[in-house]
C-alpha cells in the first residue's frame, strides 16, 4: 500500500500575516520559505512515503519543491489550505495512493522518525488519524485512509471538525500527538515557542534557524 504526503504551501508574499507588525514583509517571506524547505527536507527522509505532493501558487516554492524531489501541483487561486489540500488529495488518488498524509508547510521541526512510527501503525480499513496543534484546537496533520475518506477543513477549531467528520464517515478515528508536528508558526507566541524548541534541538530546522536572527525580537 502506498502513502503520499500532501504539502499545501501558501504564496510567500501572503504568508505569516498574523506575526507581529515589527516583522517586515521580507522577513515573513524568508521565514515562510525557510520553514517550507525544512519540511520538504524532513518529508524526504521519511521511510514509507512513496512521494511528496507540494501544492502551491508560488513559483519560487514550486522550484524549491521540485529540487527537493517533490511533485508540484499548481494552485492558481491560492484559496486556502483546505482547498490546496483537496487538490493534493485529488493528485494522490490519480496516482493510486492508498493513504494521504497531510502536513502544513510551517512545522519546521518536523521529525521524520515520528512520521515513520505513525505510518507503521496504519490500518487498511477506512480511518482518519488527526494530529492536533500544540493548543489542541487546530489540526497540524491528517493521515487519511483512503485519501478521500473525509474532506479537509482546516482553520480555527479544525481538530473537532476533523474528528466529527471522521466519525460521521464511519471511519476509525485516531488522535495522534506528535510533538514535532504540534508547533506551527502563525503568531508571535508560536514564533517564541519555535525559538525555544530550536534552542533545545540544535540540529533541527537548519534553514529556519538561519533566517531567525533577522526576525526582530519584538516579533517573537
Amino acid at each position: 500500500m502506498s502513502t503520499l504526503a500532501v504539502l499545501p504551501i501558501k504564496r510567500l508574499d501572503a504568508a505569516k500575516g498574523r506575526l507581529d507588525p515589527a516583522v517586515s514583509s521580507r522577513s515573513r517571506r524568508d521565514l515562510a520559505a525557510a520553514m517550507a524547505a525544512d519540511v520538504l527536507d524532513a518529508l524526504g527522509q521519511v521511510g514509507g512515503l512513496a512521494g511528496v505532493i507540494a501544492v502551491t501558487g508560488d513559483v519560487e516554492v514550486a522550484r524549491a519543491a521540485t529540487a527537493a524531489g517533490a511533485e508540484t501541483v499548481e494552485d492558481p487561486r491560492d484559496a486556502g489550505q483546505s482547498a490546496a489540500a483537496q487538490m493534493g488529495i485529488s493528485r494522490a488518488l490519480h496516482r493510486g495512493a492508498d493513504h494521504a498524509l497531510l502536513v502544513p508547510g510551517d512545522c519546521p521541526i518536523l521529525d521524520p522518525a515520528e512520521l515513520e512510527v505513525l505510518l507503521a501503525g496504519m490500518v487498511a480499513e477506512p480511518s482518519v488519524a488527526v494530529i492536533p496543534d500544540r493548543h489542541g484546537t487546530g489540526t497540524n496533520g491528517l493521515l487519511l485512509t483512503p485519501p478521500e475518506v473525509i474532506s479537509p477543513a482546516f482553520g480555527p477549531g479544525s481538530f473537532a471538525r476533523h474528528v466529527e467528520a471522521a466519525r460521521r464517515s464511519g471511519a476509525l478515528v485516531f488522535v495522534e500527538r506528535l510533538p514535532s508536528l504540534a508547533l506551527d508558526v502563525d503568531t508571535a507566541g508560536d514564533l517564541a515557542a519555535l525559538r525555544r524548541a530550536l534552542a533545545e534541538s540544535p540540529a533541527a530546522a537548519p534553514r529556519t534557524r538561519g533566517v531567525l536572527p533577522a526576525v526582530p525580537a519584538s516579533g517573537a
